[in-house]
């Protein structure tokens, strides 16, 4: 079995990273992970603590695992292999990693151990051109948190080795801009 080209969606809130993977995996015809935190703060409130950090993280890394497990049982038995393989995920450690010292100046060695055990074949960064959209998830309209969270991801992103782009635009003009990254360095 092809092995599986993870492509993982980073960014400031409010930057379209759900929508840009929902479109992603459709354009891909292949599967995505949504953001695990989304749902852990609809179903226990937004007033969350550090030790909620480690349990989004577990959470998240649970569904990643999952979304893996289902993208390979579903090419199990397709005669037609020649595509690559490819899982969208909305959200990896490196996410956690910035939230938690961002927030609580510390990070959950969980989640360090986690960045360094993964391995992924794509970042995209969605840059902060898109205008904050209020949610009641949502902690950071102001455009100076915005800028500085930005420039947080995008240092990481510089000091690591996966390839990544910056993924600007608007509606379909950023999803191209994301498809075209992904063709090539994903080849």
């Amino acid at each position: 079995m092809k092995p599986i080209q993870k492509i993982v969606v980073i960014g400031p809130e409010s930057t379209g990273k759900s929508t840009l993977c929902a479109a992603l995996s459709e354009h891909y015809q292949t599967t995505w992970t949504p953001e695990y935190a989304r749902q852990y703060l609809s179903e226990h409130g937004t007033n969350y603590t550090y030790e909620d950090l480690l349990t989004i993280a577990k959470g998240q890394i649970k569904n990643e695992e999952d979304a893996i497990a289902q993208v390979q049982q579903k090419v199990v038995g397709e005669a037609d292999q020649k595509n690559s393989l490819k899982l969208i995920v909305d959200t990896d450690m490196y996410v956690m990693k910035v939230w938690c010292e961002y927030v609580f100046n510390n990070c959950h060695h969980y989640i360090l151990e986690q960045i360094n055990q993964r391995s992924y074949d794509l970042y995209l960064l969605c840059d902060i051109d898109l205008p904050w959209a209020a949610d009641e998830m949502r902690e950071y309209p102001d455009e100076q948190p915005r800028i500085e969270l930005f420039t947080i991801y995008k240092e990481l992103l510089i000091n690591q080795n996966t390839p990544w782009a910056i993924v600007s635009g608007i509606g379909e003009a950023r999803t191209q801009k994301a498809i075209q990254a992904i063709d090539q360095y994903l080849k």
